[in-house]
This record gives C-alpha cells, sequence and structure tokens, in this order.
C-alpha cells in the first residue's frame, strides 16, 4: 500500500540521520554539552542521536518557563486549550504518522503493528477522547435552588506538574503530558532514555499544533537529578508516573517525607509493574488459549506492563497446549521490525537482556523445564528468544517477580484444584494489574471474577491480558500496580483540577431575623 512505502521509507529516513537532540525549555533548545547516545536496541551499535542531558539548572530554568507559561495558560478557556490538542490529534493521524511510528520502531523495537496501535491510534485516542471527558467534567454542574445561582469552577492545580514516562508506550508518554496539560497545567516531561528520539519528536509534534511555549517543557535527566531539584520543589502539584513500582515508591516516600514543604499536598498518580496472569479452566478452548498466551506474553518482547508473564494451565489440557505452544513459538520470526514480517524486536537495553538472561539461567539452575526458546543473543542486538517456563514449584521466582522480557512461567495445576488456584494467583504477587481466565463453561469464569476481584484492575474473559483500548476498557491496577486512576477515562483527568465552588445569591436578605424569631410565633 501506499502507506506502507511511506513509512518504510521514513523508516530509512530517520535510520540514516543522527540527530542532535537538545532539551526544550519554554520554547527554548537547550543543548549541554552532556550527551548519552540513543541506540537502535536490535541494532545496538547504531546511534539515533546524541542527547542532551539536562542539569540543576535546566531544572531550575524548566521550572521558572513553566511557572511563567502558567499564568495565561491556566486562564486560557478550555475551548483554546482542546483546540491545541485535537489539532496534534489531526496532526498526528495525518502529516506526523509516519515520524512518530518510525521513531518508536528504531528507538524501542516495536513491529510496524506494535507501532501503529501505539504510537499512532492509542495516542491519537487519548487526544481526543481526553478532550470529550474534559469537556464533559466540566459541563457537570450543581443544582441551584431559587434565588441562588450555583456553579462548579475546574481549576488546573497551583504549580507544575512533573510527568515521567517509560520507553515501552509513546502514548502513554503522550497521555502523561497532555492530560495534565489540557487541563490547564504546565508539566516538566522526564522521559525515560531508552525513548528519547519518539519523545523530541512527539515535543515538536505539540509545538506544531500550537503549544504555547513553556506549557510542556522537554528535560532529559536522570532519575536522582529530577528527584533532588523538581520533586522537593515548593511548587511541585503532582507527578504524573509510569515505570517501576520501586521507582514510584521512592518517589511517594519522598514527597511524604517532605509533605508539609509544598504549597498544596502534590497529587500522586502512577501506574507501576505487574505479574498478569493467564488462568485456563479445564474447559478452555486450546487454540484460543494458545493465540492469546504468546500475543500476550510475547508482542514487543512482553515489554508491556500488561503482558501475560505467569499461567496456570489445567493438567488435562497442558500436553495439548505444551504442544501447540512449542509448535507455534517455533514459527514466531524475530529480527529487525523495518522487515514487516517480524513479530519480535529486542528487548531494550543491556540491562533488560541481562536481567532476562540470568532469569532462564536460574530457571535452569533451579530444575525448572524450558519448554520453548531459552536463548539469547547480544552480537548486533540485545535478543531473547520467548521463553516458556515450566515450573512445579507454586514459590518460585519467576512466578511472583516482574521480569519485564518474553519470558511466561507457567504453572500445572490439578483439575480438581481450581479453588485452591485462584487463592495462590490472588496472593503469589503483591501487584494487581491485569489478568485473565479462559472457559467455554460460565460458572468458572463467575467463580473467578470475584475470587480475583482485587487481583486485577483490568480482567479479561478469553481474551489476552494486555491490548486495553481508550474509552473501552479504562486503564490501571491497584496494590503495587499503582493508583488506579484509569488512564483513558475522566477518572485520570480529575486528578489534574481542583474544583471550586461557587454560590451567587441572586437577592440577598437584607434582615438577619429568622420568622420563627417573632413574638408570637410564625406567620
Amino acid at each position: 500500500s501506499p502507506e506502507r512505502a511511506s513509512l518504510a521509507a521514513r523508516i530509512d529516513a530517520q535510520r540514516a540521520e543522527r540527530l542532535d537532540i537538545p532539551c526544550i525549555i519554554g520554547g527554548r533548545e537547550v543543548r549541554t554539552g552532556r550527551t548519552v547516545p540513543a541506540v537502535v536496541p536490535h541494532d545496538h551499535r547504531h546511534v539515533l542521536a546524541d542527547v542532551h542531558q539536562a542539569g540543576p539548572a535546566e531544572i531550575a530554568d524548566a521550572i521558572a518557563a513553566a511557572t511563567t507559561a502558567w499564568q495565561d495558560w491556566s486562564r486560557l478557556p478550555l475551548e483554546e486549550r482542546l483546540a491545541v490538542v485535537l489539532r496534534a490529534a489531526e496532526l498526528l493521524a495525518g502529516p506526523w504518522r509516519d515520524t512518530i511510528n518510525a521513531a518508536t520502531i528504531l528507538g524501542q523495537s516495536k513491529t510496524v503493528h506494535q507501532a501503529e496501535i501505539d504510537a499512532a491510534c492509542e495516542a491519537i485516542d487519548f487526544l481526543r477522547f481526553n478532550a470529550r471527558f474534559l469537556a464533559e467534567i466540566v459541563a457537570d454542574q450543581p443544582i441551584s435552588s431559587p434565588g441562588v445561582w450555583n456553579r462548579m469552577e475546574y481549576r488546573p492545580l497551583e504549580g507544575f506538574v512533573v510527568a515521567i514516562s517509560p520507553f515501552n508506550f509513546t502514548s502513554i508518554a503522550v497521555n502523561l503530558v497532555l492530560s495534565p496539560a489540557m487541563c490547564g497545567n504546565v508539566v516538566l516531561w522526564k522521559p525515560a532514555q531508552t525513548s528519547a528520539v519518539a519523545a523530541y519528536w512527539n515535543h515538536r509534534l505539540l509545538e506544531a499544533a500550537g503549544l504555547p511555549p513553556g506549557v510542556v517543557n522537554l528535560v532529559y535527566a536522570d532519575g536522582p537529578t529530577i528527584g533532588e531539584h523538581a520533586l522537593t520543589h515548593r511548587d511541585l502539584a503532582g507527578v504524573h508516573f509510569t515505570g517501576s513500582t520501586e521507582v514510584f515508591n521512592t518517589i511517594w516516600s519522598g514527597v511524604g517525607s517532605r509533605i508539609g514543604s509544598y504549597r498544596s499536598y502534590p497529587r500522586l498518580v502512577g501506574e507501576t509493574g505487574g505479574k498478569d496472569f493467564v488462568l485456563a479452566h479445564a474447559s478452555a478452548d486450546v487454540d484460543a488459549l494458545v493465540a492469546n498466551l504468546v500475543r500476550g506474553a510475547f508482542e514487543f518482547q512482553g515489554q508491556k506492563c500488561s503482558a501475560a508473564s505467569r499461567a496456570f494451565i489445567p493438567r488435562s489440557l497442558w500436553p495439548a497446549v505444551k504442544e501447540r505452544l512449542q509448535a507455534e513459538i517455533a514459527t514466531i520470526r524475530m529480527g529487525d521490525p523495518r522487515d514487516f514480517t517480524t513479530f519480535m524486536g529486542a528487548v531494550i537495553d543491556e540491562r533488560a537482556f541481562g536481567r532476562h538472561r540470568d532469569a532462564i539461567a536460574e530457571a535452569r539452575a533451579a530444575g525448572a523445564e524450558i519448554v520453548a526458546g531459552g536463548g539469547t543473543d547480544d552480537a548486533t542486538g540485545w535478543f531473547v528468544e520467548p521463553t516458556v517456563i515450566e515450573t512445579t514449584d507454586p514459590g518460585f521466582r519467576l512466578l511472583r517477580d516482574e521480569l519485564f522480557g518474553p519470558i511466561l512461567t507457567v504453572y500445572v495445576y490439578d483439575d480438581a484444584r481450581f479453588v485452591e488456584t485462584l487463592e495462590l494467583i490472588d496472593g503469589s504477587t503483591p501487584y494487581g494489574l491485569t489478568g485473565a481466565i479462559f472457559s467455554q463453561e460460565r460458572a468458572p469464569i463467575v467463580q473467578a471474577h470475584a475470587a480475583l476481584r482485587h487481583a486485577a484492575g483490568n480482567f479479561y474473559v478469553n481474551d489476552k491480558p494486555t491490548g486495553a483500548v481508550v474509552g473501552q476498557q479504562p486503564f490501571g491496577g491497584a496494590r503495587a500496580s499503582g493508583t488506579n486512576d484509569k488512564a483513558g477515562s475522566r477518572w485520570n483527568l480529575i486528578r489534574w483540577l481542583s474544583p471550586r465552588s461557587v454560590k451567587e445569591t441572586l437577592v440577598p436578605a437584607t434582615d438577619y431575623r429568622y420568622p420563627s424569631m417573632a413574638p408570637d410565633g410564625p406567620v
């Protein structure tokens, strides 16, 4: 198709250039001279960009620029702010689509399908749906009694919001930044270093859409620098975060320890880790179960917070499921996503590669069976084969801890111990993000739905636990998986607003006395 050819050409063009990426503060390009290379994960000797790193001075400048921009942006009518957001959506849907997709394919090793559903489709959905949700929130007004006009003002927060975005979803970064911004807030955006190129192009897209300087300030910095110089500032109004549970715990602890030093209580919104499950009942359709295990566990190399990373299969089904998994995984094409027939690229960086390599080695040493995959190769890119591990130990670490890679750990349970398996799923990890059940009978679905009520903020029936759609399955989990503020819904947006009730009495009283105070009683 023409679209396929156009995207391929844009990928080649981006690959052929080496960008010099600045921080963008108050609309100015800021080059510090302290650069970090952004490389291609599936070809790690290829440098896409040199990314300038912010230090304390740049963070201070970004806060100052945001503070200045807040004066006008926070008072701009809602319609004017939403016009910028909707224009950004149109630009992304049209002339900017190839650029953002290509940056995501090269910088994050996403296949064309995974890039398109993320960097284009989901990002566009976030922009358009959030605009609608925000308009609906503002339209929600209190009732007025006779002689009184009551209304609700939906103000932005006082101060600035820090948006800390992950590498794995370009669309998440867009939402982390723009959901506070469209509410009238100003933002310091710290993207993951491993998604620096996509972040740069998205900021350029926002500028093209008419976002005023200083509303969103792009600062590439390490966590400690942001923590020391932004999260401690008295005007910190909130943190919009997606990343690891450990980092979010550190942020929460740091803010809590100095809570008396802020102008207002900062809003902390976080989507963090997961150890997401797929439970099969004995009545499950094997073909559907296997297809969704492969997609759920191995799309984008398992680097989704919602990815299937533990599966509970009844003994009666396991021989057939195991055979089908081995056959299907053997057909998976892994390599350079520029080849559109590729199903899996490389994991994001050397540290992730080492973590997955060591986890597979740990499983072998523990006597667990490597059902499929198990190979790793970092000669050209950070490639980890789609791997299925079978364990007989319900407390096995790989069945408990988040790995964030293409490793699926399977526990085979006795068919008669379905209830005990539900208890194992619910209690064996601290997380509560996503989960799925496969069953052709209704009773087990009802049973799992009740028993796993708090084990997953997004629960799927006969489907993989990934792929939440904006406006259809608002996304987020609780427990150690975050604050469950549901990205892709009005629930998230209300966190970035500070309502004010206004009562106007149309004809005020002129006497303090009440009728009941008359000497002869009420008239």
